[in-house]
Order: C-alpha cells, then structure tokens, then sequence
C-alpha cells in the first residue's frame, strides 16, 4: 500500500497502529468520532416517505433504522431487513450505518404505546432470538469497514430508576423490570456482543434532561449504570463509546434566553420557576455534556455524546425572538423558553414541534454529532387501541384529551390527535413538523 494510502486509511481506522509497513490489517480500529469526516447512510424506506409527505427538502437526511423486533432483522412487508440496510449502505458508498436496538424483555415498562413483544421474563429469547443473529450480521466481514453506530435499549434505565417504588411516578411493570434485572442483563448482553465487533460504536441512551437531570436521579443514574450494568451479563467499560441523549424526544438544544441560574425578581429560575422545578439544566446541550464529563470520569475514558435533533426545533410562529421583560419568575420563562410543551413530562407527538438541527458531525465539544434517532413523520404511539403484531398498545399520554399522572405532573398531554401505531407513519404530525422546522427548511 502507497504511504499516500496507508495514511489515508490510517486515519479512517481501516489499519490497525502497529501495522508493519505495507501490511493492510483488514480489522479496523475505533476512531474517537464514528461521525467525523464520514458520510452517513440515508434509509431509503424513510427517504421515500419523507419526499412522498411533502419532505424533499429533508428526505436525503441520514436517520437511523430500528430494529423493534425480532421479525424487523429479517425485513417485514414495510421495511428492509437488517442486511439488506447495510449492503445499501455498501451502495451508497457510506462511512457510517446507525441502528436502534430496542426489544428488551417487558420494554418500555412506563408507558404502552411501544410495549414490545417479548414478556418480562424472557431474557434468554432475548439474547439468542435478537441479538446474536444482530451480532452475527453485523459482524459479517462484507460490512467491517462501516462504522456502525448502535444506540443501545432507549429508556429501559431511565426507567428502573424513576418510575419504581417509592416514587409516585412508579408503575407495576417498572417494579416487576427493575426486580428481575433483565434490563440490566439485556443491555450488559448486547454491550458485549455488539461491543466485540471493532466497528461497533456502542452510545447508551440517558433519556432527557427533563428525566434525569435533577439531583435524585443525575449521579444515581451513572451508579446504577456502573454498578449494575458494567460487568454485567459480558459488558465492560470498553464497550461504551458513548452516550446519547432527548431520543425521540423534544427537549431544545439550547434555551436561548436563560439558564437555571438566571436571576428574575430576585431568585434564580431554577428555584422560583414551575417549568423548572429545581433542575440544574434547561435543555440538552448543557446536560450532555455535564453527563459525558461524569461518565468519562466513571468509565476511565474518554466519553463522547450524540443528541437526537429530528424533532426539538420548535420554530414556527409560537417561538421566541427574545428573553421576556418580566419580572416574576413564572412568567419570565413562560415568555422566554422555545420549548413550547406544557409540560417536560410530555413525549407523544406533541402538538406545536418543529424538525430541529439537521444531522451534523461535532457540532460543537464534547458533541459527537446530531443525529436523528427517530425518524420524522414516524409516531411516538397510538391515540387509541389498533390491532396489531408488534406487541404495540395506545398509551393515554398519546391521547390529546388525557388530563396527565404524576410523570408530567398531572398535565394535559400536548399529543396530536388521531396518532397510528408507534412507528408508524404519521402525514399530519410529519406536516406539522416540516412547518415549524428550526432552523427553517
């Protein structure tokens, strides 16, 4: 190999360091950022679409594709499979290929609108029915010089440390999740088995700032995390390139005109405003990065985050040009914050998004990239009941009349009225989207 080349490869993580000289080691290395200089994999499913629903400006977008189900690796009558994906990543003449893995044992235990099809206890279907034939395509030497970015189980963890008892926010299925640790098991499990395969860029998912970033659950969080995960079920430390953050959820990159610490009428807002309610971060730049400082301390590595952007643009003509002149604290930040949800708690295709930042690669330190982890246009969850295969149900928070539980403090639920199956495609909220898209299409 020319030195030119070797060089250029080097830099790619296709050679190995230590390599002798003209000697091409076909294992490649991780690179501190799977993202950089890297061209990403558009899903021509989403592509299509996307441009058939009025969305051609965005359709050539980079989204990742989520494997729900174990029926989803091989393809179902919407989607591609699996292999299929990556062998037109190969023809696009892609860099990076990014996946959802999410189809724990008793899934998303607080909510119903993305219930999945495997019972609480089954842990063992899980490992050898869904992630080893996972592993075993990923690992297929046609596709060892893709970087594929794995975002790990989204809100299996965030869930057995908020909504079990003794918090008001507990749930039956949390209580029975976090007892039988197959949360823990299933995510150590798929950390070791994605992360032995070198081109795997294992990111776990943190939830929101509005989840986790008060200081009952910020530090309690990465300790269950270390303690319970970590060297759990085959996986280490070296299995986590990363974290991610606001997955399929609508949480501001940055809330422009004021921090927690902002001083209104006397008092910082963290103390004195509703919306906050003591958190110590108001949107998910500040939290990620506070999340991929901690974790790099507990980890012993360097630690790296992905924000998901698909839908956390809130433009449109509800969104604020400037801080509020008040002078009560309240109304301060109703007047000032760009997230325009009644409520932090609320997360089912909330009326008023707007599509965010387009996908971009270290957008700024401590960022990896902005991603778009949930595809624009596919629903948060069903408004009401609708027969199907994949293990799905309608969730009251998915309901625009639902008057709210202790998780979004008993409020309105903000939802789109008349919303299909979680994942599924949904024209109005898509429409509604690409209007209030910021920054504007």
């Amino acid at each position: 190999m020319a030195v030119a080349a070797a060089t250029a490869a080097l830099a790619a993580g296709l050679l190995t360091v230590g390599s002798p000289a003209g000697a091409e080691d076909v294992t490649p290395r991780r690179v501190d950022n799977p993202y950089a200089g890297a061209q990403v994999y558009v899903n021509p499913d989403w592509a299509a679409k996307a441009s058939a629903g009025g969305g051609s400006a965005i359709a050539d977008e980079p989204t990742f594709v989520w494997m729900d189900r174990i029926a989803a690796i091989n393809g179902t009558s919407g989607a591609m499979g699996l292999r299929a994906h990556l062998d037109e990543a190969l023809d696009q003449g892609a860099d990076v290929f990014q996946v959802v893995i999410y189809n724990l044992p008793g899934r998303d235990c607080s909510a119903l609108a993305s219930n999945g099809e495997l019972p609480a206890d089954a842990i063992g279907r899980y490992q050898t029915e869904y992630i080893d034939p996972i592993a075993e395509i990923l690992g297929d030497s046609a596709y060892a010089n893709l970087r594929i970015v794995a975002v790990v189980e989204i809100d299996s963890l965030p869930n057995i440390l908020t909504n079990v008892d003794p918090r008001p926010t507990a749930t039956a299925n949390c209580n029975t999740m976090k007892a039988n640790g197959n949360y823990q098991k299933g995510v150590g499990y798929a950390l070791g088995k994605l992360g032995a395969l070198p081109n795997v860029y294992n990111y776990i998912d943190i939830g929101h700032h509005g989840w986790l970033g008060w200081d009952d659950n910020f530090r309690p969080f990465a300790d269950l995390f270390m303690s319970q995960v970590i060297g759990n079920n085959g996986a280490g430390a070296e299995d986590v390139h990363g974290f991610i953050s606001n997955v399929a959820n609508y949480g501001v990159l940055h809330e422009e005109h004021f921090n927690a610490n902002t001083v209104i009428g006397g008092r910082p807002v963290r103390e004195a405003a509703k919306w906050i309610d003591w958190n110590r971060y108001v949107d998910e730049v500040s939290y990620a990065k506070a999340y991929g400082e901690l974790f790099t301390q507990r980890l012993g590595h360097r630690v790296s985050m992905l924000i998901d952007t698909s839908r956390n643009g809130w433009g449109g003509p509800n969104r604020p040009d400037g801080p509020s002149s008040s002078t009560d604290p309240n109304t301060f930040v109703e007047e000032s914050r760009i997230d325009r949800r009644i409520h932090l708690g609320n997360w089912c295709n909330q009326s008023g998004a707007g599509i965010g930042e387009r996908p971009t690669a270290a957008p700024e330190s401590g960022i990896d990239a902005y991603v778009w982890v949930k595809p624009p246009g596919e629903s948060d969850g069903a408004s009401e009941e609708i027969p199907n295969d994949e293990g799905k149900g309608a969730d009251e928070m998915c309901d625009p009349a639902y008057q709210g539980n202790p998780r979004n403090g008993n409020n309105p639920s903000g939802a789109l009225p008349n919303s299909p199956l979680s994942g599924h495609w949904f024209q109005a909220q898509f429409t509604e989207l690409l209007r209030n898209a910021y920054p504007p299409l």
